[in-house]
């Protein structure tokens, strides 16, 4: 009689990670990087080394603060599946705003920024109320925004500009800090500021923390990251990029204020986007709204918060532009959303929502800045310089279709 057979049941055993390719490099997340990089390397070579010479850095910093401030506000609406329009005319409506306080009404200037900065978030508030609770498309209630400030901003400055501004306003939007500390010798380089170079080193003992922490964290919850000859390479070149700016800088006339302000809201809404609750909820949103909206996600409140951020930012802006030139003029802001819009989609930015980084977005916007200064150094037109902008923007967006296309037909 034979006996009955024992079953063993052996215990499922979990796919390990896949470890990642020695030198295997995501184009879909470093092509914006490298692609910066060529750019950088192609002007540098064109305009015979002044593209990187400590002034012009500093000029691109200064002159093209106020569209990186959109792009932050702007890539945030983008993710969520949204476009705004009348980014430029808000800019140009709040730094009026900003001149009547200021310099027809002789209001102390922290009581009026502090002032333009609400008046600009209730421009945010309003729009964000037509879109979020009315149910209008994103597209068409900032269509009729555009219009509508632009028009009050010719209502109250008519023909002409409002100017000048307080010094301090001035200070803040093409000044420098002052040099805390003696300048140090760096050999066939000159001096340099010491407090600039400090802060530079602090900064880049910060990235390097953070993306540690960041690689470690996800090798714990098993995760696939790069590897370790990728990672250090990544954090190396960021770190060496970060410091041939610094010190150029502190060559020059130490750190722009605007620079200072600009670190300040990438460090905020990088950490507000990819470490809390909301942000993760503006990517839920963009990335599948009635997924986001069945899973307890209030589309709507989301919806509404990012447009008032987005009023807000632009009166940031609004400031800055009005106290760079010392007028507000009734021409303020023309095409600025086109830039901040572009810089968001260069930056990697999905067209369909649900994709982007802050740091993208700068990123792309730093791209537009350097392609108009090159160009403008080696003397092309500006025909030529909106042309090869328009291509550099059909093709980030090919890209992300391309790349879109080929993940999905390798699953």
């Amino acid at each position: 009689m034979n006996s009955p057979r024992t079953t063993v049941v052996e215990p499922a055993v979990e796919p390990a990670v896949t470890p990642p390719t020695r030198f295997s490099v995501n184009l879909r997340q470093s092509g914006i990087y490298i692609a910066f990089a060529a750019i950088v390397v192609l002007f540098e070579i064109l305009t015979e080394g002044s593209l990187l010479e400590p002034q012009n850095i500093s000029n691109i910093i200064v002159q093209n603060s106020y569209i990186l401030i959109l792009a932050i506000g702007m890539i945030l609406i983008i993710i969520a599946g949204h476009i705004d329009l009348s980014a430029g005319s808000v800019v140009a409506v709040t730094g009026a705003f900003a001149a009547v306080l200021m310099v027809d009404l002789d209001v102390p200037w922290p009581l009026a920024i502090l002032a333009t900065l609400v008046v600009g978030g209730l421009i945010g508030a309003w729009q964000g109320f037509w879109i979020a609770y009315f149910g209008i498309p994103a597209f068409i209630v900032t269509l009729a925004g555009m219009l509508v400030f632009r028009a009050l901003t010719m209502t109250v400055l008519g023909n002409q500009g409002i100017g000048p501004f307080p010094d301090d306003v001035r200070t803040l939007a093409n000044g420098f800090t002052p040099g805390f500390l003696n300048n140090v010798g760096l050999g066939v380089l000159g001096g340099a500021d010491l407090f600039t170079l400090l802060v530079g080193l602090a900064a880049v003992a910060g990235i390097v923390v953070v993306q540690w922490r960041a690689r470690s964290g996800r090798v714990g919850y098993g995760q696939q990251v790069d590897s370790m000859p990728v990672f250090v390479a990544k954090v190396a070149g960021a770190s060496l990029v970060l410091m041939f700016i610094i010190v150029q800088l502190a060559r020059f006339k130490n750190l722009p204020w605007v620079l200072v302000l600009l670190a300040a809201l990438v460090l905020l809404y990088t950490l507000l986007s990819q470490r809390t609750v909301f942000g993760r909820h503006i990517y839920a949103v963009g990335g599948n709204l009635q997924a986001a909206s069945l899973s307890g996600v209030k589309v709507k409140s989301v919806t509404f918060w990012i447009f008032v951020n987005m009023g807000l930012l632009a009166s940031i802006a609004g400031i800055i532009f009005a106290g760079r030139l010392n007028q507000a003029g009734p021409t303020a802001g023309n095409a600025f959303e086109l830039d901040a819009i572009a810089a968001a989609f260069i930056g990697g930015a999905a067209v369909q929502g649900g994709v982007g980084k802050v740091v993208g977005a700068i990123t792309g916007g730093l791209i537009m800045a350097v392609i108009n200064n090159g160009m403008s150094l080696v003397g092309s037109p500006s025909e030529r310089v909106m042309l090869v902008k328009g291509l550099v923007l059909l093709a980030a967006v090919a890209f992300d279709v391309w790349a879109k296309r080929r993940a999905g037909r390798s699953r």
